[in-house]
């Protein structure tokens, strides 16, 4: 991995239109048709969910699901607005409004082209799983929730946004349950979970809406009264125009509230992307450019602003329908963002009589399937620290904010790390004699130390947590004071700043007791660290040793002419 270099930006549609063939538009076109249907009713749904329009929640799902597919370093990767978002969007749009949101999302836009640039694809994947795990459960939640009042039919206008004052409304208001809507999501729901039973290849949630609908529709023209809420009820006559850009106007005060929403929308972006991206590469073969895809989702998520849209990802659900329906190049989105087009220039008046109950049940669905119980209850049996992150993270994404769950789940993963390194992190003292090959499988080979010679082993990175641990050590081991130390690094793969502080300080303190320092086993990154430092300028440059024998010979040497 590295963090400069040439810019790796190799968009997958530029190789795949090479040799492409009509066969290949064939199937990519079937591919596409069907992704476009399945996406319309998530697009609407999140769109609703995030608290804009179902105009917005297209308008994104068609400019940056066609950005996505052009500019991306996936073949099959497919995306729009998923539900990941919807929690920080919402609260973004309740404190700052929908300007905040086009200026955080423009700036999450802008990191990720930047973690692309910088070659950083690869780092988003070393996130903890738990904590992927814990937030995503935990949006699945915060995203059921929000769906009650739809669902119920409970007539509520002003819900809170945080989670425990909305259920203590909802327990007050399931009095007022409105029973045909219940039973227009009952139906929605039970529709969308079975017909997978039936057929794998219709999408259950276009089904239901289809069906649900048309009934509902059907009820309204016999009974009049019948008070079903439609999404034409809620939102009004639904625009068909691509709105013209426009732009967030944007100091530096805005940016800095939310340069945390921005960070959390782009950590959740690149997540997500990268793990659509993964699990494709797996089914199809294909291999993912990391830092192009993430430079691609970064400049739909810098353009859809413009146009008023959500922030975009790689969506899990959309590229395995897409790859299941033959889709292997970027062809296949870019169709289904066209598909999505013809659908809000064309339909939009029947998109009016979608009932809401039907759309709550759509994204009741999507947080089941988000939730990740089996993965949770797998994770259950791990060590307590990943149950702990898990918890922390979930429990934060739940009751208080998005952003405070990634930040604290990740100095909490950091923490945890950091201790089981400093665990595993072993530093042995010698005097009198020492076993070179212990530690390996080869024989046993005992080097002599002269009286006033003593050998400190570090066996793991040597870095701030780690520094400190040795200092104690140096303090304690040894009750009597040698002439010459030696510092046996064989196993030091890296060292940081403040290793190298800890290590001029033990160099120099020792030199003061008059005792001399002679480092072994320095591997040629440590030694240019430690170069680089000026260690070598404070002790003799033939003491900085790549063999232990060469540095046992070495203060045997200094020992014995100093014990004359």
């Amino acid at each position: 991995m590295v963090f400069s270099g040439p810019i790796d930006y190799k968009p997958s549609l530029v190789s795949a239109l090479r040799g492409y063939n009509a066969a290949r538009f064939k199937q990519d076109l079937i591919a596409g048709i069907v992704v476009g249907i399945v996406a319309l009713p998530l697009a609407i749904a999140f769109g609703i969910a995030s608290g804009v329009s179902p105009t917005i929640g297209l308008i994104t799902a068609i400019i940056g699901g066609f950005l996505v597919s052009a500019l991306g370093g996936c073949s099959v990767q497919i995306g729009g607005p998923t539900g990941a978002f919807i929690v920080i969007v919402y609260n973004i749009i309740a404190t700052y409004g929908l300007q905040g949101l086009a200026i955080a999302t423009l700036m999450a836009g802008i990191i990720l082209v930047g973690l692309g640039l910088f070659h950083l694809g690869t780092v988003i994947k070393f996130i903890p799983y738990p904590i992927v795990v814990g937030f995503t459960a935990g949006i699945a939640l915060t995203i059921f929730s929000t769906q009650i009042n739809d669902f119920f039919g409970l007539g509520l206008t002003n819900v809170p946004s945080e989670f425990i004052p909305k259920w203590g409304l909802y327990l007050k208001s399931f009095g007022n349950t409105h029973w045909p809507t219940l039973i227009t999501g009952i139906v929605s729901l039970l529709i969308i979970i079975l017909m997978p039973k039936i057929s794998k290849k219709l999408p259950g949630a276009l089904i239901a809406i289809i069906v649900v609908t048309a009934a509902v529709a059907i009820l309204k023209s016999v009974c009049s009264d019948m008070a079903i809420e439609t999404i034409g009820d809620r939102f009004g006559s639904l625009p068909t125009d691509i709105p013209l850009p426009h732009s967030p106007e944007i100091n530096m005060a805005t940016i800095n509230l939310l340069l945390p929403s921005a960070f959390t929308i782009a950590v959740l972006g690149a997540i997500e992307s990268l793990l659509s991206a993964t699990v494709a590469d797996g089914v199809t073969g294909s291999r993912t450019n990391s830092n192009t895809e993430l430079i691609g989702q970064g400049i739909a998520n810098i353009v859809v602003p413009f146009f008023g849209g959500i922030p975009v990802t790689g969506a899990i659900a959309r590229t395995m329908t897409n790859i299941t329906n033959g889709g292997r190049t970027p062809v296949a989105g870019v169709i289904h963002a066209v598909v999505l087009l013809l659908i809000f220039l064309f339909l939009m008046p029947l998109i009016n009589m979608v009932p809401m109950a039907c759309l709550a049940a759509v994204l009741v669905n999507v947080a089941y399937n988000m939730s990740g119980w089996r993965t949770i209850r797998a994770i259950f049996h791990n060590p307590k620290s990943d149950i702990s992150v898990l918890a922390v993270t979930f429990i934060l994404t739940v009751v208080f904010d998005l952003t405070i769950a990634i930040e604290i789940g990740l100095l909490l993963a950091i923490i945890l790390f950091l201790r089981r390194v400093m665990e595993n992190t072993e530093i042995k003292a010698y005097s009198g004699e020492l076993d070179i090959a212990e530690g390996t499988e080869a024989h046993a080979e005992v080097l002599d130390l002269a009286k006033g010679v003593d050998v400190y082993e570090i066996d793991g990175p040597f870095f701030f947590g780690v520094a400190q641990k040795f200092d104690d050590m140096m303090r304690i081991s040894m009750a009597e004071k040698p002439y010459v130390r030696i510092i046996r690094m064989r196993k030091v793969p890296f060292i940081d700043a403040t290793g190298v502080h800890n290590l001029e300080v033990l160099i120099k303190s020792s030199h003061d007791e008059g005792i001399l320092i002679v480092l072994s086993g320095v591997n040629p990154k440590v030694r240019e660290v430690l170069h680089n430092a000026g260690i070598d300028r404070i002790i003799a440059r033939e003491h900085i040793c790549d063999h232990i024998t060469k540095a046992v010979a070495i203060a045997n040497y200094m020992a014995n002419n100093r014990t004359k």
